[in-house]
């Protein structure tokens, strides 16, 4: 018994966890890791690139693409008299959900996969793209959302006006600042992740734990639709909103359509300010 206490102490000294977690994880070095600098604000020099108009064109295709495929789910759900014949609002959530996941994959090392103005707005308070290129994918997206819904109606006729085109109107039943906090905190969700899942120190950090980036964002778009379809329709993505209300254009997809924009992107901000700030705590590390 004399030496019980000894036997104890080199017991635990002895297995001690070889993978830190928490703060020390966050805190360790990590081997040939080194912090990428911060893009330029303005970076001219693009404008002369192919690359940089290539990267434009993938945003295009692939926001065409999702709201071809989304908002053509929509009008299918909303045409059933019984939703059990369609695929529902679960149905509608994977196909956001699902699409996202199947295009960032396919768009990432052209673009980066953003395909939503908000996840843009937020990678470019974080310094990850310049002013230039920021503006040029939001205007590709909302192009490509534009003609997307557009294919849609020309698919539809008569009955994508009577459907509602799939635009996001606040549902009967919530006020104004609930629509607008859906839309902030579903961003919020969609931006963190994004953030996370494509995060440069967690992949070298964790490279053990092999992850496929566009399939959590993806998840989490799909659990947001679960969450926010019943009030808002879920926006949290001014161009799929935007194209869905230009096409429908009719009053009701107008009134609340700055819940669409500010929501989103209040969402993005917040999610670039909690990533940088607090998980990785750039501005306060030693240069």
């Amino acid at each position: 018994m004399e030496g019980q206490g000894e036997d104890v102490r080199l017991g635990a000294n002895k297995y001690r966890e070889r993978q830190p977690i928490g703060t020390a994880a966050q805190t360790q070095d990590t081997k040939d890791y080194k912090e990428p600098p911060a893009a330029p604000l303005f970076e001219p020099a693009e404008l002369s690139s192919w690359s940089f108009y290539r990267a434009g064109i993938a945003e295009f295709v692939a926001t065409f693409l999702f709201l071809y495929i989304t908002v053509l789910t929509v009008m299918g759900v909303a045409k059933s008299s019984t939703k059990c014949s369609t695929v529902g609002i679960q149905g509608i959530a994977w196909a956001f959900g699902g699409m996202i996941f199947a295009l960032v994959y396919c768009t990432a090392g052209i673009s980066g996969g953003h395909i939503n103005p908000a996840v843009t707005f937020g990678l470019f308070l974080a310094r990850k793209l310049s002013l230039i290129r920021a503006v040029f994918y939001m205007i590709m997206q909302c192009l490509g959302a534009i003609c997307g819904a557009a294919v849609v109606k020309s698919f539809q006729k008569t009955q994508y006006e009577r459907l509602g085109g799939g635009a996001n109107t606040v549902s009967s039943g919530y006020s104004k600042s609930s629509g607008l906090g859906a839309e902030i905190v579903g961003t919020f969700v969609l931006v963190y992740t994004v953030f996370s899942a494509t995060d440069a120190k967690r992949n070298a950090r964790d490279s053990h734990v092999p992850i496929l980036a566009p399939l959590p964002i993806g998840f989490a778009v799909f659990l947001v639709h679960l969450a926010t379809i019943p009030v808002t329709g879920t926006g949290i993505n001014p161009a799929r909103s935007l194209g869905a209300a230009l096409i429908y254009n009719k009053d009701q997809a107008w009134d609340d359509h700055w819940i669409f924009w500010v929501g989103p992107f209040i969402g993005a901000a917040l999610a670039a300010l909690y990533h940088q700030i607090v998980i990785r705590a750039i501005p306060f590390k030693s240069k």
